[in-house]
């Protein structure tokens, strides 16, 4: 029997692509055994917080939570098809008898004969050479007469409910999960008809195709059976050793080696666990519970070795130190504790016994965290916007965000008080007596690519009363690499008790430095800044000045190292101070 030109094509492109499957079953397993296996790309940076930001994304408190906490280790993958979640599968074959009725492992009848692209039979299919089974196939293409038959089947009885857009998912290729999930729901909307006593003669006819795309698609449907039953064994375990219904534990450890000039090689840690509890998705409270090992590094040395701990990761006046986890006590204490809710979708209020500020102001997304990003909280946040007094140990207060309309405008506000807790008779202690701070910030992002923050901090610390305005401005010069800069300009005046020593100053600070990401090798993190933190002729005889290099390698999702050189001149602003360097190397921890 003669083929005509278009059937000869098809017939050419199958037998191509059998010859092209021969060719991959042969070679992957050669390519396993004689050739080395390529490292995977390393994923892109997911350590967990070091304290759950609340409102580093606007449209839902608990996207603060890491994403390795909100994803369960059973979690099906984007490609699957929605509705394979809530489907029964059976997966013996099963046909139709002359009655009507369901028949398990009764013989198949012959399949129909397939139309071809114009809709009409194919009376030459027969003559075409075997071809392969469409279960063998990677993806389903909108060409194939599978993909079209479960088209028509799922739209006839309506079994588009998986699908967000309530239709087929227009002309796009479906993998063999996602197309076995909808042949799995189909069969089951069938065998209910049926089961219910539903009889009609297109049923049967629907009933010997979809029994041909079950026999064809068999292994795939075997495969998503087993899928979902790890699942439901994945949901169980996890129920049953879950640590509450509502509270979720997060824990980080941070231990660095460093090595520096005029003191001697240490070892810091810290140690962190957060408690995260909702009861609805619009709420979180925060318990955070931290301990440390008293460690300290060369540049913390410097900055106490003479005179007073002024600009130190500790300091009294701002910080401007080493790494910002040196000098944690020992001792278990509780460093956060407040309650984040949404009275309304674009407002968000937090409220709590201990709170600090880096939480809520100053955020940027090239230095914002010490254990991915940079490791100096001068790099972190702007000493004169966010006062070392108040965020080193946290306080009682509230913080506000507003984001009108869910506009590119997002407004701030906060007030935490250090001393909340001291009853005292004397001008110190209390909610609204020293030491306490106020902010307010607003923010603009004019796109993906800038945003531009404006801010303002009062307040009174040590009998000092302090006003400072701030600049906070990034912008992505593409993909991989951003620039950021933190700008302050302040006022301090009164008798500042804890230094004993009169200020009547202007101090100005600034920082600037690149992120890079995917450098080398992808998923890595890296960046370097130079910056001044405390600016003024009334504090010191010189200007401290702090530069940082980092590089972040993830080894996993759950362990990262990161090698840091720091260097810093006029430690204290004291020009007595000889230029310390500093190197470490962070290991982080998390889970």
């Amino acid at each position: 029997m003669e083929l005509s030109v278009k059937q000869c094509l098809r017939q050419r492109i199958r037998s191509g692509n059998l010859w092209a499957w021969s060719l991959l079953i042969w070679g992957i397993p050669s390519q396993i055994i004689c050739f080395p296996k390529a490292a995977n790309s390393l994923p892109s940076p997911k350590q967990q917080e070091t304290a759950v930001p609340i409102f580093s994304q606007e449209n839902d408190l608990y996207e603060a939570i890491p994403e390795n906490i909100k994803q369960s280790a059973g979690e099906a993958t984007a490609a699957e098809f929605p509705e394979a979640s809530v489907i029964s599968l059976d997966t013996e074959s099963q046909s139709v008898n002359k009655s009507g009725n369901l028949n398990k492992n009764a013989q198949m009848p012959d399949p129909p004969t397939p139309a071809n692209e114009s809709g009409n039979p194919d009376t030459n299919i027969n003559t075409s050479p075997q071809q392969p089974s469409v279960s063998q196939l990677s993806d389903v293409q909108p060409s194939d007469w599978a993909y079209q038959a479960l088209r028509s089947l799922m739209e006839r009885y309506g079994v588009l409910s998986g699908y967000p857009d309530h239709t087929f998912g227009g002309n796009r290729p479906l993998s063999r999960y996602e197309f076995a999930a909808g042949l799995a729901a189909t069969m089951d909307k069938l065998d209910s008809l049926i089961g219910s006593g539903f009889r009609d003669e297109f049923i049967q006819q629907d009933l010997i195709t979809l029994r041909r795309l079950e026999r064809e698609y068999r292994s795939a449907l075997d495969d998503l059976a087993k899928r979902l039953n790890k699942m439901d064994d994945r949901v169980t375990r996890l129920e049953a050793h879950r640590f509450s219904a509502t509270t979720k534990l997060q824990g980080q450890a941070i231990v660095a080696f460093t090595q520096g000039s005029g003191a001697n090689s240490t070892i810091v840690s810290r140690e962190r666990l957060n408690l995260l509890t909702s009861f609805n998705s619009n709420d979180l409270l925060l318990t955070q519970l931290e301990a440390g090992n008293n460690g300290d590094d060369a540049i913390g040395r410097a900055q106490k070795s003479k005179n007073l701990n002024l600009l130190g990761t500790s300091g009294l006046i701002a910080s401007g130190g080493g790494l910002d986890y040196v000098d944690v006590d020992s001792a278990f204490k509780l460093r956060r504790l407040y309650y984040s809710f949404r009275p309304a979708s674009d407002l968000s209020v937090s409220v709590g016994a201990k709170m600090s500020p880096r939480d809520f102001i100053d955020r940027n997304r090239y230095a914002n965290n010490e254990a991915v990003d940079f490791s100096s909280s001068f790099f972190i946040n702007n000493p004169l916007i966010v006062q070392n007094q108040i965020d080193r140990y946290g306080g009682a207060g509230v913080a506000i965000s507003w984001n009108p309309g869910g506009s590119a405008l997002t407004i701030r506000s906060l007030y935490i008080a250090a001393d909340a807790n001291v009853v005292s008779s004397n001008g110190s202690g209390g909610l609204f007596k020293d030491r306490y701070q106020a902010s307010a910030e607003v923010e603009y992002s004019l796109s993906n690519q800038l945003a531009l923050r404006l801010q303002y901090t009062r307040a009174e610390i040590n009998n000092t009363d302090i006003n400072a305005f701030g600049v906070n401005a990034e912008y992505a010069l593409n993909r991989n690499l951003g620039i950021f800069t933190r700008l302050g300009f302040g006022n301090y005046q009164g008798f500042n008790t804890a230094i004993n020593q009169n200020l009547d100053i202007n101090p100005f600070s600034w920082a600037v430095g690149f992120g890079i990401r995917n450098l080398g090798i992808p998923g890595t993190v890296g960046g370097i800044a130079v910056g001044q933190p405390f600016v003024t002729d009334g504090l010191g005889n010189s200007t401290q000045t702090n530069i940082e290099a980092f590089y972040n390698l993830e080894l996993s999702d759950n362990v990262s190292i990161t090698p840091i050189f720091s260097v810093v001149t006029n430690a204290n602003n004291d020009s007595s101070n000889n230029t310390i360097w500093q190197g470490a190397l962070r290991t982080v921890i998390s889970f």
